[in-house]
C-alpha cells in the first residue's frame, strides 16, 4: 500500500505541474484559466491527502484514521473538479448551489466527524464505533454531493451538445466526449467510495488503480481540450444560440405571420437545394441561412417545426443526394461522392449513410440493382 501511495504522490504532483505549466497563450481566456486553476487545486488536495497517508501511515493505524483524511480531502477535490467542468460548460456562469454545494457537503461531513470525536471523548486518531458511523454518514454526504454535480453537469452537457447540433453541419460530439466520460468517472468514484474506502486489501487496491486512471484521463483530456480549437467552437455555437433566442423573443408575431414566414422559408430552401447550396462542406447555420436568404432565427424556427436539428437536416439532404449519385454514377468512389455531397471524409459519409439507411453504400447499390 505504501508503494501505491508513493506512486500516487508522484502522479498527482506531475498532473498538477502539467496544469500549472500550460502556456498562457493557450489558456489566456478567463473561463479556461479559472477552470485550470480549479482543477489544479483539486488535484493538489489529492496530492496532500496521499502525502498525509504516506507520512503518517494512517492505514497502518486502522481504517477509521485513513478514512477521516480521505473523505475530508475527497469532497473538496471532487467539488473543485466538477466546478471546473461547469465553468467550461456554462462559460463561467455558475449557479449559487453549483458553487457552494461542495462546501455544504464538506461542512456536513466535518460536523459529523467532529461530533463523534466530542461524543466519545477519545484522542483524535482513535478508532471507535461512533467515529466509524460518523464517517459512513460523511461518505454519504460525498455521494449525495456528487450525485447533484453529476445531474447538473449532464444537463449542461446536453445543452452544449444541442447547441453544437444546431450550429454545425456535422456531428461534433467527439470534442465533448472526454467531458461526458469525466463526469461519469467522478460519479462512479463517488458511488464506490462509501463501499470501498472502509475496506483493506485487493478491493481497495483495485479502487485506487481505477481512481488513478480516471484522474489521469480527466486531467490529460482537459489539457488536450483547452489547447485545441474545441473551446472556441463550443463558444461560437452557444453564442449563436443565445443570439438566435434573443432575436426570436424580440419578434412577437401573429399566427398567420408565422405561417407566412414558414412558407417563405420552405420556398427559399427549395430554391437553395436546387442550386446545390447544401453540398458545400463545413456549412455552419449562419452561412446556410445567408445562402438561403432568410434570417438565422427563421431557419431555426422552421427546423424546429419539422422536429429536426440543423446537422441532422443537412445530413439527410446530403444522404439523399449521395443515393442519387451512387445509382447514376456507379463508377465513382465513396471518397469522391463524399466530397461532392459535402461530407468531410469518406469514413464519416459511410458511417452516416449506414445510420440513415441501415446498409452501406455498396450494399445500397447492390440492393437497388437486384
Amino acid at each position: 500500500m505504501k508503494q501505491m501511495q508513493f506512486a500516487a504522490i508522484i502522479m498527482m504532483t506531475l498532473l498538477t505541474l502539467k496544469l500549472l505549466l500550460l502556456p498562457n497563450r493557450l489558456t489566456g481566456k478567463n473561463i479556461v484559466n479559472r477552470a485550470r486553476w480549479l482543477m489544479a487545486a483539486g488535484i493538489s488536495l489529492l496530492d496532500v491527502q496521499f502525502i498525509l497517508q504516506y507520512k503518517l501511515e494512517l492505514r497502518a493505524m486502522g481504517v477509521t484514521q485513513a478514512v477521516m483524511v480521505n473523505i475530508l480531502m475527497f469532497i473538496p477535490c471532487s467539488a473543485l473538479l466538477s466546478i471546473a467542468i461547469q465553468h467550461l460548460q456554462r462559460q463561467g456562469r455558475i449557479g449559487f448551489w453549483d458553487r457552494w454545494i461542495g462546501l455544504v457537503a464538506w461542512v456536513g461531513a466535518a460536523a459529523l466527524m467532529a461530533g463523534a470525536i466530542v461524543y466519545d471523548g477519545q484522542p483524535l486518531l482513535a478508532d471507535t464505533p461512533e467515529r466509524h458511523s460518523a464517517q459512513v454518514g460523511a461518505a454519504l454526504c460525498y455521494f449525495a454531493m456528487q450525485c447533484y454535480y453529476t445531474y447538473r453537469s449532464l444537463i449542461n452537457l446536453h445543452a452544449m451538445s444541442r447547441a453544437m447540433h444546431n450550429y454545425y453541419d456535422r456531428d461534433m460530439d467527439g470534442i465533448l466526449r472526454w467531458m461526458k466520460y469525466s463526469i461519469i468517472f467522478l460519479a462512479v468514484l463517488a458511488i464506490m467510495a462509501p463501499l470501498l474506502i472502509f475496506r483493506w486489501g485487493m478491493l481497495l487496491a483495485v479502487y485506487s488503480i481505477l481512481a488513478f486512471g480516471c484522474i489521469f484521463y480527466f486531467v490529460d483530456s482537459f489539457c488536450s481540450y483547452v489547447v485545441s480549437s474545441a473551446p472556441a467552437k463550443v463558444e461560437e455555437a452557444e453564442k449563436s444560440e443565445e443570439e438566435e433566442e434573443s432575436e426570436s423573443t424580440k419578434v412577437q408575431e401573429k399566427t398567420e405571420e408565422i405561417s407566412e414566414n414558414m412558407q417563405r422559408v420552405e420556398k427559399a430552401v427549395a430554391k437553395w437545394k436546387e442550386k446545390g447550396g447544401h453540398l458545400k462542406s463545413g456549412l455552419k447555420l449562419p452561412s446556410a441561412a445567408e445562402g438561403i436568404g432568410v434570417p438565422q432565427y427563421l431557419l431555426s424556427t422552421w427546423l424546429r417545426t419539422k422536429g429536426m436539428k440543423y446537422n441532422e437536416w443537412m445530413t439527410d439532404l446530403r444522404i439523399e443526394e449521395a443515393k442519387n449519385m451512387l445509382l447514376s454514377n456507379r463508377e465513382w468512389s465513396n471518397e469522391y461522392i463524399a466530397q461532392r455531397c459535402g461530407f468531410n471524409d469518406r469514413s464519416y459519409f459511410q458511417r452516416k449513410f449506414k445510420e440513415r439507411t441501415g446498409i452501406s453504400p455498396a450494399d445500397f447499390i447492390e440492393h437497388q440493382a437486384s
